[in-house]
Protein backbone atom coordinates (compact mmCIF):
# COMPACT_ATOMS: atom_id res chain seq x y z
CA UNK A 1 0.00 0.00 0.00
CA UNK A 2 1.62 3.22 -1.14
CA UNK A 3 -0.79 5.74 0.33
CA UNK A 4 -2.35 5.91 3.74
CA UNK A 5 -6.06 5.23 3.33
CA UNK A 6 -8.99 7.46 4.04
CA UNK A 7 -11.66 5.63 6.04
CA UNK A 8 -14.45 8.09 5.28
CA UNK A 9 -17.66 6.19 4.62
CA UNK A 10 -16.23 2.83 5.69
CA UNK A 11 -18.65 0.52 7.48
CA UNK A 12 -16.84 -0.73 10.58
CA UNK A 13 -18.40 -3.46 12.70
CA UNK A 14 -17.17 -3.46 16.29
CA UNK A 15 -17.84 -6.85 17.87
CA UNK A 16 -17.50 -5.98 21.55
CA UNK A 17 -19.64 -5.36 24.61
CA UNK A 18 -20.47 -1.70 25.10
CA UNK A 19 -18.11 -0.09 27.63
CA UNK A 20 -15.79 2.91 28.00
CA UNK A 21 -13.35 1.37 25.46
CA UNK A 22 -16.02 1.08 22.79
CA UNK A 23 -17.24 4.61 23.53
CA UNK A 24 -13.74 6.01 22.83
CA UNK A 25 -13.32 3.71 19.84
CA UNK A 26 -16.68 4.61 18.25
CA UNK A 27 -16.03 8.33 18.84
CA UNK A 28 -12.63 8.07 17.14
CA UNK A 29 -14.03 6.04 14.23
CA UNK A 30 -16.66 8.72 13.65
CA UNK A 31 -13.97 11.42 13.71
CA UNK A 32 -12.18 9.43 10.98
CA UNK A 33 -15.39 9.48 8.92
CA UNK A 34 -16.22 5.80 9.41
CA UNK A 35 -19.69 4.46 10.12
CA UNK A 36 -19.28 2.19 13.16
CA UNK A 37 -21.79 -0.41 14.27
CA UNK A 38 -21.45 -1.93 17.74
CA UNK A 39 -22.68 -5.45 18.44
CA UNK A 40 -21.93 -8.25 20.86
CA UNK A 41 -23.24 -11.18 18.88
CA UNK A 42 -21.69 -13.43 16.25
CA UNK A 43 -21.01 -11.59 13.03
CA UNK A 44 -23.29 -12.86 10.29
CA UNK A 45 -21.79 -13.93 6.98
CA UNK A 46 -24.52 -11.78 5.37
CA UNK A 47 -23.10 -8.63 7.00
CA UNK A 48 -20.54 -7.01 4.71
CA UNK A 49 -18.52 -4.43 6.64
CA UNK A 50 -15.39 -2.85 5.23
CA UNK A 51 -13.49 -3.60 8.44
CA UNK A 52 -14.06 -5.61 11.63
CA UNK A 53 -12.83 -4.75 15.10
CA UNK A 54 -13.23 -7.63 17.54
CA UNK A 55 -12.80 -8.15 21.28
CA UNK A 56 -9.95 -10.64 21.51
CA UNK A 57 -10.22 -10.86 25.31
CA UNK A 58 -13.67 -12.45 25.32
CA UNK A 59 -14.06 -13.63 21.72
CA UNK A 60 -14.87 -17.25 20.91
CA UNK A 61 -14.38 -19.39 17.84
CA UNK A 62 -17.81 -18.91 16.25
CA UNK A 63 -17.90 -15.15 16.86
CA UNK A 64 -16.63 -14.45 13.33
CA UNK A 65 -17.89 -16.36 10.26
CA UNK A 66 -14.50 -17.40 8.84
CA UNK A 67 -11.82 -19.91 9.71
CA UNK A 68 -8.02 -19.93 9.62
CA UNK A 69 -7.46 -16.18 9.22
CA UNK A 70 -9.21 -16.23 5.82
CA UNK A 71 -11.24 -13.15 6.57
CA UNK A 72 -12.83 -11.26 3.74
CA UNK A 73 -12.18 -8.04 5.64
CA UNK A 74 -9.36 -6.32 7.47
CA UNK A 75 -9.52 -7.26 11.16
CA UNK A 76 -8.32 -5.35 14.21
CA UNK A 77 -8.27 -7.01 17.63
CA UNK A 78 -9.00 -5.15 20.86
CA UNK A 79 -6.80 -6.69 23.52
CA UNK A 80 -6.28 -5.89 27.18
CA UNK A 81 -4.62 -9.17 28.07
CA UNK A 82 -1.13 -10.48 27.49
CA UNK A 83 -2.36 -14.08 27.52
CA UNK A 84 -0.71 -16.02 24.69
CA UNK A 85 -3.99 -17.86 24.00
CA UNK A 86 -5.85 -14.60 23.41
CA UNK A 87 -3.12 -13.30 21.11
CA UNK A 88 -3.18 -16.60 19.21
CA UNK A 89 -6.98 -16.40 18.92
CA UNK A 90 -6.71 -12.88 17.47
CA UNK A 91 -4.18 -14.07 14.90
CA UNK A 92 -6.38 -17.06 14.00
CA UNK A 93 -9.23 -14.62 13.29
CA UNK A 94 -7.02 -12.78 10.81
CA UNK A 95 -6.17 -9.76 12.94
CA UNK A 96 -3.64 -7.60 11.18
CA UNK A 97 -3.33 -5.15 14.06
CA UNK A 98 -4.07 -4.86 17.76
CA UNK A 99 -5.44 -1.92 19.71
CA UNK A 100 -4.49 -2.22 23.37
CA UNK A 101 -7.10 -1.61 26.04
CA UNK A 102 -7.76 0.90 27.41
CA UNK A 103 -8.29 2.34 23.96
CA UNK A 104 -6.26 5.46 23.19
CA UNK A 105 -7.61 7.63 20.38
CA UNK A 106 -4.12 7.89 18.88
CA UNK A 107 -3.94 4.10 18.45
CA UNK A 108 -7.02 3.72 16.26
CA UNK A 109 -5.92 5.15 12.90
CA UNK A 110 -2.50 3.40 12.83
CA UNK A 111 -4.19 0.09 13.69
CA UNK A 112 -6.74 0.51 10.89
CA UNK A 113 -3.97 1.32 8.39
CA UNK A 114 -1.90 -1.69 9.50
CA UNK A 115 -4.87 -4.07 9.37
CA UNK A 116 -5.83 -2.88 5.90
CA UNK A 117 -2.26 -3.11 4.62
CA UNK A 118 -1.77 -6.63 5.99
CA UNK A 119 -5.18 -7.72 4.68
CA UNK A 120 -4.34 -6.49 1.16
CA UNK A 121 -0.93 -8.17 1.31
CA UNK A 122 -2.51 -11.47 2.43
CA UNK A 123 -4.99 -11.27 -0.46
CA UNK A 124 -2.21 -10.60 -2.95
CA UNK A 125 -0.14 -13.50 -1.62
CA UNK A 126 -3.16 -15.83 -1.69
CA UNK A 127 -3.87 -14.90 -5.32
CA UNK A 128 -0.22 -15.43 -6.25
CA UNK A 129 -0.17 -18.82 -4.53
CA UNK A 130 -3.34 -19.78 -6.41
CA UNK A 131 -1.71 -18.89 -9.75
CA UNK A 132 1.46 -20.79 -8.87
CA UNK A 133 -0.49 -23.85 -7.72
CA UNK A 134 -2.35 -23.84 -11.05
CA UNK A 135 0.93 -23.63 -12.92
CA UNK A 136 2.33 -26.55 -10.91
CA UNK A 137 -0.83 -28.53 -11.62
CA UNK A 138 -0.34 -27.91 -15.35
CA UNK A 139 3.37 -28.81 -15.39
CA UNK A 140 2.65 -32.32 -16.75
CA UNK A 141 1.29 -30.63 -19.89
CA UNK A 142 4.56 -28.73 -20.32
CA UNK A 143 6.48 -31.97 -19.88
CA UNK A 144 4.29 -33.74 -22.44
CA UNK A 145 4.75 -30.89 -24.94
CA UNK A 146 8.52 -30.98 -24.40
CA UNK A 147 8.54 -34.76 -25.01
CA UNK A 148 6.51 -34.28 -28.18
CA UNK A 149 8.91 -31.59 -29.44
CA UNK A 150 11.86 -33.87 -28.60
CA UNK A 151 10.44 -36.73 -30.66
CA UNK A 152 9.25 -34.63 -33.63
CA UNK A 153 12.33 -32.41 -33.94
CA UNK A 154 14.92 -34.94 -32.68
CA UNK A 155 16.32 -32.52 -30.10
CA UNK A 156 17.31 -32.98 -26.47
CA UNK A 157 15.07 -32.00 -23.56
CA UNK A 158 16.82 -28.68 -22.93
CA UNK A 159 16.47 -27.61 -26.56
CA UNK A 160 12.80 -28.69 -26.70
CA UNK A 161 12.08 -26.69 -23.55
CA UNK A 162 13.83 -23.64 -25.03
CA UNK A 163 11.73 -23.94 -28.21
CA UNK A 164 8.52 -24.12 -26.18
CA UNK A 165 9.55 -21.21 -23.94
CA UNK A 166 10.59 -19.00 -26.86
CA UNK A 167 7.36 -19.71 -28.72
CA UNK A 168 5.32 -18.90 -25.60
CA UNK A 169 7.20 -15.61 -25.17
CA UNK A 170 6.68 -14.65 -28.82
CA UNK A 171 2.96 -15.43 -28.57
CA UNK A 172 2.75 -13.80 -25.11
CA UNK A 173 1.12 -16.87 -23.64
CA UNK A 174 1.96 -18.79 -20.48
CA UNK A 175 3.98 -21.90 -21.30
CA UNK A 176 1.30 -24.06 -19.72
CA UNK A 177 -1.37 -22.64 -22.02
CA UNK A 178 0.75 -23.09 -25.14
CA UNK A 179 1.61 -26.64 -24.04
CA UNK A 180 -2.10 -27.41 -23.63
CA UNK A 181 -2.77 -26.07 -27.14
CA UNK A 182 0.02 -28.22 -28.58
CA UNK A 183 -1.04 -31.40 -26.76
CA UNK A 184 -4.69 -30.78 -27.66
CA UNK A 185 -3.83 -30.29 -31.33
CA UNK A 186 -5.13 -26.72 -31.43
CA UNK A 187 -1.65 -25.35 -32.10
CA UNK A 188 0.91 -26.54 -34.62
CA UNK A 189 4.26 -27.59 -33.25
CA UNK A 190 6.73 -24.71 -33.06
CA UNK A 191 9.51 -24.83 -35.58
CA UNK A 192 13.10 -25.32 -34.58
CA UNK A 193 14.87 -22.09 -35.27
Amino acid sequence: MKETPNFTGWRVTVVHREDSNTERLVRQLRLLGAQPTLQWAPLSAAVAPDLVIVDADQGWDDLLPWRDAQSGYPVVALLGSEAPGRIAWALEQGAGAIIAKPVAASAVYPALVMALSIHLERKMVAERVKVLEERVRLRPLVHAAVERLMSVHSVNEERAYTILRDCAMRRRLPMEQLAAFIIGGAEPLPEVG
